[in-house]
């Protein structure tokens, strides 16, 4: 009991603390713990897209760059990000891949390019990263990172040196993981999945073409013996679930 007494002031200061970050996401349709600015993330994103070409082969293929170019401009349009100018890469890396970056960078890696059939899969793939900053996902994930920090030296300290404060202590950050923040994550996928779709749709491209996508990287992954290791452990939900829920929504909206 008096361990319950230790934590309990603790704990209200520390909800309380994050309860002030709670804000409402419309086109999520959910409240977002944001105690991280857009601002910080766009300065980050900047460094990181610096570095990034600094560092990475670029291609210099003006078709491809043109490609990418042009569709990411179109989802961008469509995700009503449209108000800043933006940077288009392709990268000589053969690891199928994408990102967008928090104040106006879009990179694409060759091996994407080599995995999509056409201009609606690339699409997808852009609109997908595309949601993930409309959705604020990044700041979301800190945020919880650091609030679920704040929580664990808490109750770590608040324990002291009995049974509980060493378990805490040795697995707190192991039972956060795999309790909350990698769970959160496939959640915020499958939203980015979904505001990927609709970028897509009303950039004229087939939105159908992005559960396409996601059974040929099923196909891939299976190939390459990456199918069946489980969700547990992984930041993405699999292959199976991804299909499963955009199927289900794309079915919903009549596309």
């Amino acid at each position: 009991m008096a361990f319950l007494h230790r934590l309990t002031l603790p704990l209200l200061m520390a909800v309380a603390f994050a309860a002030s970050g709670c804000a409402y996401n419309a086109d999520l349709g959910r409240d977002q713990l944001l105690i991280v600015g857009d601002d910080n993330l766009a300065a980050e994103g900047e460094k990181a897209w610096a570095e990034t070409l600094r560092s990475g082969n670029i291609s210099r293929e003006p078709i491809k760059v043109g490609r990418v170019r042009a569709i990411g401009q179109r989802v961008i349009e469509a995700a009503g990000m449209a108000d800043r100018p933006w940077d288009y890469a392709v990268f000589l890396d053969e690891a199928p891949n994408a990102f967008v970056l928090p104040g106006g960078h879009v990179g694409v890696t060759v091996g994407l390019l080599a995995v999509v059939e056409n201009d609606d899969q690339l699409a997808a793939v852009i609109g997908h990263e595309a949601g993930h900053v409309v959705a604020r996902h990044a700041a979301e994930r800190i945020s919880q990172q650091r609030t679920s920090a704040i929580l664990l030296g808490i109750a770590g300290a608040a324990a002291g040196s009995s049974d509980f404060g060493r378990l805490v202590k040795d697995h707190g950050g192991s039972a956060a993981k795999f309790g909350v923040l990698l769970p959160f994550s496939r959640k915020q996928e499958l939203e980015a999945d979904k505001l990927g779709v609709d970028y897509m749709q009303r950039a004229g491209y087939r939105p159908r073409e992005a559960v396409t996508l996601w059974r040929n990287m099923q196909a891939l992954d299976i190939a390459q013996g990456k199918a069946g290791g489980g969700e547990l452990s992984s930041t993405h939900p699999s292959d199976a679930v991804r299909i499963q829920a955009l199927e289900a929504y794309l079915s919903s909206k009549g596309w």
